[in-house]
């Protein structure tokens, strides 16, 4: 800014802001650091209503409430809505200001995607609400209340290619390298539990170990990568999915450590049977997909959001299971003593036949003889279907939201994505 005053003054429908130009040159809102750069009161007016050059004031015709809260953010990083305003119009300021959905606290972001899905709309369309001049700001780059040195901007860069598949073009191609690990890693594990493996493996044991070095390698350098930009350590220790993958890539180390001890793992005994067991931990390297598929996130978030309606349908099953296989095992096994079922000869035993009528799978490996135990198979039968669809309406309602909220997400990462490509 080549002109005006040391203070500048933001009028804000009514409400007025005074800061000093240095602020505004670093200012977290968008619109508003902007101004540094103008050279000109043309330039000024492109991004405000109106200028007062003696009082060096600049005039926003907007909705002054909603600054307020959005100042509340700039201070205290944490954005919420407006009590009583439609949240369309509030998100309508925010993009004005130069922030996106992104910055919205998860609770208010939810709001959001269920006023979007009551309209009918994906997203926010970006003719009826963005305003000439503005360039809108993509949501990987958190606004926070100063400007970010280069070093944290690098590791926030970082933090969210790693983190955030779907936030940039480079986030997107780590992603793919990624996935082709993890398949390549899972195709190793399954090939290594068949019979003639280890023939193959004796005659191409270098080119075995170079593919799992590769790999191991990889998810090494990635999990290294990730702890080091995450924001809190201990938060990212406690993360399952971080645990299943330090779980994982442990065994290989230790298997490499007591080859060079000259300790194989085969002759370790019980020490042996527990590394490959850590080692066979591999499997869950493909919850690593749930940071790039979308029906998986579905999948956990429904399950997360439900669990209530889980610990309810575990509670029916029990309790229905518990009933059956005790009147089971007396109409088998405890009544007629010549004639008795051994595969019903304990309460547990006949809590198989339970679990597996009451889900209609029926093996067909343990049955009822008796007249009276046939009768009570069919009970359980029909109880299981019954029992079983009770809470599954509330899951797939709960499923069907999550699976619109990450769509709504999603979208607007693509957006983002198209932004970034044209720029």
């Amino acid at each position: 800014m080549k002109f005006g005053k040391s203070i500048c003054v933001l009028n804000v429908g009514g409400t007025r802001y005074a800061f000093t130009r240095e602020v505004i040159k670093d200012f977290p809102l968008r619109r508003v650091s902007r101004l540094h750069a103008c050279a000109t009161e043309k330039e000024v007016l492109e991004l405000c209503d109106d200028y007062d050059r003696d009082r060096n004031e600049f005039f926003f015709d907007r909705h002054a409430q909603a600054f307020v809260f959005i100042m509340l953010y700039v201070r205290s990083g944490k954005l919420r809505f407006v009590p009583g305003v439609c949240e369309l119009s509030f998100y309508t300021e925010m993009l004005y200001w130069g922030l996106e959905s992104a910055h919205l606290d998860s609770c208010c972001q939810k709001r959001l995607d269920d006023r979007m899905s009551e309209i009918g709309m994906d997203s926010v369309s970006e003719e009826g609400i963005e305003v000439s001049g503005d360039e809108p700001q993509s949501p990987v780059e958190p606004v926070q209340l100063t400007a970010l040195t280069g070093r944290a901007r690098w590791l926030e860069m970082m933090r969210k290619a790693f983190e955030e598949p779907n936030s940039s073009i480079v986030a997107q191609l780590l992603a793919s390298v990624s996935v082709i690990f993890v398949i390549v890693s899972m195709f190793m594990l399954c090939a290594s539990t068949l019979p003639d493996w280890d023939t193959a493996k004796k005659t191409t044991v270098e080119e075995h170990r170079i593919v799992e070095t590769v790999c191991i390698g990889w998810f090494t350098a990635e999990c290294i990568v990730r702890f080091l930009v995450a924001r809190n350590k201990w938060d990212f220790l406690r993360r399952p999915l971080n645990i299943i993958d330090i779980i994982a890539i442990t065994p290989y180390y230790v298997t490499m450590a007591l080859a060079r001890a000259g300790m194989p793992s085969a002759g370790l005994g019980v020490a042996g049977v527990f590394l490959r067991v850590l080692r066979m931990m591999r499997v869950f390297w493909l919850m690593k997909l749930a940071r790039h598929f979308m029906g998986l996130q579905t999948l956990g978030l429904t399950l997360t959001r439900c669990y209530r309606e889980m610990v309810m349908l575990m509670v029916f099953v029990c309790v229905a299971m518990a009933i059956y296989s005790a009147l089971a095992q007396l109409l088998e096994h405890g009544l007629d003593l010549e004639t008795q079922n051994h595969d019903f000869a304990s309460i547990p035993a006949a809590a198989w036949w339970v679990i597996i009528s009451m889900t209609t799978v029926g093996y067909g490996d343990v049955y009822p003889v008796t007249m009276g135990g046939r009768v009570l198979g069919g009970m359980c039968v029909v109880s299981g279907i019954v029992l079983l669809a009770l809470p599954i309406t509330f899951i797939y309602h709960s499923f069907v939201q999550c699976y619109h909220e990450l769509k709504l997400r999603s979208a607007r990462y693509e957006r983002s994505l198209s932004i970034e490509v044209l720029q």
